[in-house]
C-alpha cells in the first residue's frame, strides 16, 4: 500500500514539475555565445537598436551597427553616454 502512495506521489510531483517549466518563458539576454561568454557583438548591435529607439533620425543606427561589426563588437555604445554615442547622432535642418 505505501508504494501506491509513493509513486502515485512521484507521478504528482513530476507533472507539477512539467508543468511549471512549461508554463515559464526563458530568455537569454544578454546574449551568450557558445562557449558561455558574451556575444558582444550582439550586444552592441542591441545596443545600436535601443539608441535608434531612442534617438530615431539623430541616431545613425546603420553607422553603428558597421562599426559593431568592424570592430567585432569591442567599441559597445551606451545610449546614456554621450562620448559612447557623439560619432553616431547626426543634426536635423
Amino acid at each position: 500500500m505505501s508504494t501506491v502512495k509513493a509513486t502515485s506521489f512521484l507521478l504528482i510531483s513530476i507533472a507539477t514539475i512539467v508543468a511549471l517549466v512549461s508554463i515559464s518563458g526563458i530568455e537569454a539576454n544578454p546574449q551568450l555565445d557558445i562557449l558561455g561568454g558574451y556575444d558582444m557583438l550582439g550586444v552592441c548591435i542591441n545596443n545600436c537598436a535601443q539608441c535608434k529607439r531612442m534617438f530615431g533620425e539623430f541616431f545613425e543606427g546603420r553607422l553603428c551597427a558597421e562599426s559593431c561589426i568592424q570592430f567585432k563588437g569591442k567599441m559597445v555604445p551606451d545610449c546614456e553616454d554621450i562620448n559612447s554615442i557623439a560619432p553616431f547622432l547626426t543634426k536635423l535642418n
